[in-house]
């Protein structure tokens, strides 16, 4: 059986990237835009020990831990990421805190190089006349709607038909203006993008496209070197199993991973086997010009943050050198991930978060010397009363 047949079939599968480079080489990014972001928030790390008390303990920098399953076995724990717990907070926050910085300098608001100015009433009025636009599943909005409105910024999120409630209603609570939409993440994506070009002060963050999101990605790699228990080598590498959605947050942490261990590190995403747009898009050639439902798959999954029906072409291509293989995972093994990881760790997890440990599950074997580490992507806000529901 082909491995087309086998995702119409909807049947977990590994497939290995022929185009992998074994010794990493080419990186098509500017490095720069990866320093710069870097730079930029640690410019904003007293801002958010303000703003934001709960980053106090890493001194404004809004950082993740790691946790020890097993000897060989890690959690990198973005589900506890500061202010909106998932992966897309490092990205998603990076952009607005570009677009905040660039009004500041424009407007010559920045009196000096302290960056706690941005809690103050003239530079959160100036930030009231633009208006952030985005269009996501879900966790991408909550990062960008919960950042925009701490700023000052009006802030709009186009939302898919998947994307759970409870998200629009926090989204909202925040103060964000929430659209839903009938259809999928192209969707609402495609929706914000019009609206963001009717005026001069709207701004579109392109979840598909953006440069300033993969670069803030990047950076949480750069971190990581500093807090695995063991150095990777060659001989001893470090496996990581990253959920896939569009492809910017994983693509964006493979990316720096590759730049930061060279061949001692082997990269995977995950991807729901409803919606695998980024196999799909990689393995054909052909990227966003084909997309899950033209093999008659439904793009319907439990995991909202991963159903994405076409990939970004920006992020497959630039994983063409560097990814070693993708791996499809069905909602009945997210669930019992979900339950799993809660009884043994006492760590909730959303669905999305946990696609990871089917890598772990299929590879773990074939590298018996290697740390295996399952990025879990999100589920640090979900409500008590929606947690239940997958313990039911």
């Amino acid at each position: 059986m082909t491995w087309i047949e086998q995702l119409k079939q909807q049947q977990p599968i590994l497939w290995k990237n022929p185009h992998v480079e074994q010794v990493p080489q080419t990186f098509l990014l500017d490095d720069h835009l990866i320093d710069e972001a870097e730079a930029r928030l640690e410019r904003f790390a007293p801002y958010f020990e303000v703003a934001f008390p709960e980053t106090k303990p890493t001194k404004g920098i809004i950082e993740s831990p790691i946790t020890v399953l097993t000897d060989q076995t890690l959690l990198k724990r973005d589900d506890i990421l500061p202010v909106s717990g998932s992966i897309k907070a490092r990205g998603g926050i990076h952009e607005v805190l570009l677009l905040a910085e660039q009004v500041a300098r424009a407007e010559q608001l920045l009196t000096d190089e302290d960056y706690r100015q941005f809690a103050t009433i003239r530079i959160q009025k100036a930030l009231a006349r633009h208006t952030i636009i985005v269009g996501s599943t879900g966790n991408l909005g909550l990062s960008i709607g919960i950042m925009s409105k701490k700023l000052g910024f009006q802030v709009v999120v186009h939302m898919s038909h998947d994307a759970k409630q409870w998200k629009k209603d926090m989204l909202r609570a925040h103060g964000a203006e929430v659209v839903e939409h009938a259809g999928d993440y192209s969707v609402a994506v495609r929706t914000g993008r019009l609206q963001a070009e009717t005026e001069p002060l709207h701004h579109f963050i392109d979840d598909e496209n953006s440069q300033a999101l993969f670069a803030g990605y990047a950076v949480a790699a750069r971190r990581l070197k500093q807090q695995l228990p063991t150095a990777p080598t060659v001989q001893n590498p470090l496996i990581v199993y990253v959920p896939c959605g569009v492809g910017g947050g994983p693509g964006g942490v493979i990316y720096g991973l590759k730049q930061q261990f060279g061949a001692a590190v082997k990269c995977c995403m995950v991807e729901p086997t409803a919606s695998p747009c980024m196999l799909l898009g990689m393995a054909t050639g052909k990227h966003d010009q084909i997309s899950v439902q033209d093999i008659g798959l439904t793009n319907e999954t439990i995991a909202d943050g991963l159903a994405v029906g076409r990939a970004s072409q920006f992020v497959g291509r630039l994983m063409e050198p560097l990814l070693d293989g993708i791996l499809t995972v069905t909602d009945d093994m997210l669930r019992n991930y979900v339950r799993n990881v809660w009884q043994r760790e006492q760590i909730f997890l959303e669905p999305s978060a946990t696609a990871g440990f089917a890598g772990l599950d299929m590879l773990r074997e074939r590298y018996p010397t290697a740390q295996h580490l399952v990025w879990a992507t999100g589920g640090g806000l979900v409500p008590t009363a929606e947690k239940c529901q997958y313990f039911a």
